[in-house]
Order: C-alpha cells, then structure tokens, then sequence
C-alpha cells in the first residue's frame, strides 16, 4: 500500500489538475467598477492572502490603497512586489501606502486611525478583511480571547474611529470579511472572552458571526448617511490563515493536492470583497451578506437584532468607547 501512494498522488494529482484546468477556463471574473481613481481604500492584513489580492486588483483599478499591517517589514516586501505587478500598466492614478495596524493592540489601532484621520482628506471604503484563525488560547495586548480579539473588538474600534472621515466621504462603503463557519459559532454573553473554556474552532466561528452581526447592526445605524455596510464569506481559499492548524506529516501530500484542487486562489477568494468595495450593481445596497458576489441567506441567529444590539453595546465598553 505504501509503495502504491506516490502513484496513487501522481494519477490523482493529473485529475485534478486536468479538472481545475477545466474550471478555471469556464469561469469568468465576475462584474466590477472600471475605475477607482480619486478613491481611497483602507484594506486590513493586505501583506498576504485575501488582503493582498484585493489590494493589488484595487490598485489596478487606480485606487489609492492604504494596506493596514502588523508586520510593516513584510507589508512593504508586499507592497514591492505589488507595485512591480501592476506599475507598469498604471498611468499614475493609484497609489499604494503602508501603515503599521496591529488590531490585537486597542493603543495601535487608535495610533493607526489618528495618523488617517491627520493625513487623509477622504475614505471611501474600508475593507475589515484581517483575521486570525484557530490559534491556541493567548490574549490580546488588552487582554481579549486573540479571535474575538482581533477578528471583532479590533475591527469594532477601527471601524468606529474612521465612522466620522466615512460619512464625510459618502457615498462610502465598508466591506466586512467573515466565514460560512460562522454557522456552527454561538455568542456567549457570559463568557465572550473564552475564560470558562476555549475551543479554537468554536471561537473561530463565534468571531465570524459576531462580524455579519456587526455589519448588520452597524447598518441599521447608518441608514441615510450614504455609508453602506455588508459582509461575505470568500469561500475556502489557500492562504495562510491556517498557519495553527496541525496537519499529519504524512497527509500533507494529500491535503497540498487537495487544497491546490478545490480550494480557491487568494485572487478568486478576494473577487467578492473587490465586488463588494467597487461595483455599481452594490450602490446604496447596506446590511446584506454576499458570496461569489452574489447576495446569500443568513441563519436565523445571524440575524437576530436583539443579540446584534447587545453585542454592539457590550463592544462599546470592551474597547473603551464607553466607560
């Protein structure tokens, strides 16, 4: 059996790359803005992943991107490289700015939108794409469960703290990346900070559906204000967001064919956030979830206003909006 494994990879791995082959050459990118000249995007862990891809396509449409990372080292390599892909077709209408945001940190995100709100005369989207997922139980600089953590509370305060240069800047959007996971997560009221018990899955989805309850929440707030909110799961997509996750030695083979098969590239994973932060067809269009750049429906318990308002208030005191 173990001397038939590499021929059972190989043939399985022409399969697929015959069927991936055959899916990416019937598929076609969905619509999208034809330029973003004149607008300025703020995008959360752009260095890599889903962040990357969104900024770079961004880019390419003549936006001005502000990639918002922990690492400014590795956001700059990215920034690099990005500039080398898409300078060359640009005709000097975007720009791409790096800025140090560490959303496990309340002093850096409050240090990251002081520097915005002083140097940016308009925001016309924020993309909430950054994340963490399935880490071991540790704690954020403040003391927050690291998913919630950095996955809600540190988004809730950006987003709050940039609310004032987004209204100004109407007709504006806010993007909020979550999961189809956020299925199988619960908002615990009495223990939001995993104390009483942590599982790393569990919490992962909780983080995810406290992001559509948020978008959700925040929505209803901004009606009339010309600020649209709406959320979206990009599908599975190879990136390395699953960096904590334990695969066997020996089933990486598989899972690396598996993964380069059916999951999606950061690019494709990106298309519903690039969809969501440029197209005409999304104009005025608040408070829904997209996937594959088409609206989805929400489980009854991602949808629940009460809990979303509780989760908003108690938000408010965890990062200090409110004493």
């Amino acid at each position: 059996m173990a001397a038939a494994l590499p021929a059972l990879v190989l043939g399985g791995g022409l399969l697929v790359a015959a069927w991936r082959w055959l899916r990416g050459a019937g598929a076609a990118r969905p619509g999208r803005g034809g330029s973003m000249r004149g607008k300025t995007v703020i995008i959360t862990g752009a260095n890599s992943g889903l962040g990357r891809a969104a900024a770079a396509e961004l880019l390419r449409m003549r936006a001005r991107v502000i990639m918002g990372c922990r690492d400014r080292a590795r956001a700059e390599r990215a920034a690099r490289e990005i500039r080398a892909e898409v300078g060359e077709r640009a005709d000097g209408g975007g720009e791409l700015v790096v800025r140090e945001l560490d959303l496990a940190s309340l002093r850096s995100v409050r240090a990251f939108c002081h520097r915005v709100l002083q140097e940016e005369s308009r925001l016309d989207v924020l993309i909430n794409n950054a994340g963490i997922f399935q880490c071991p139980y540790m704690k954020t600089e403040d003391g927050f469960e690291m998913q919630f953590g950095v996955n809600h509370l540190g988004h809730f305060l950006l987003t709050n703290l940039l609310l004032g240069l987004l209204k100004n800047s109407a007709p504006s959007r806010i993007v909020v990346v979550s999961s189809k996971l956020y299925k199988y997560g619960e908002i615990n009221f009495e223990d939001l900070n995993s104390e009483i018990s942590y599982n790393k899955s569990f919490c992962y989805s909780r983080s995810k559906l406290a992001n559509i309850l948020f978008a959700r929440e925040l929505a209803r707030r901004l009606e009339g204000t010309g600020v649209t909110v709406n959320s979206l799961h990009p599908g599975i997509v190879r990136t390395n967001l699953g960096r904590h996750v334990n695969i066997p030695l020996l089933a990486k083979p598989l899972f690396n064919l598996v993964s380069w098969a059916f999951f999606k590239t950061p690019l494709e994973g990106a298309q519903t956030s690039i969809y969501l932060a440029s197209s005409p067809d999304v104009e005025g269009v608040s408070g829904k979830y997209f996937g594959d750049c088409k609206e989805e429906e929400l489980l009854p318990k991602a949808m629940d206003d009460l809990v979303a308002r509780k989760l908003w208030d108690i938000s408010e005191v965890m990062v200090g909006l409110l004493k």
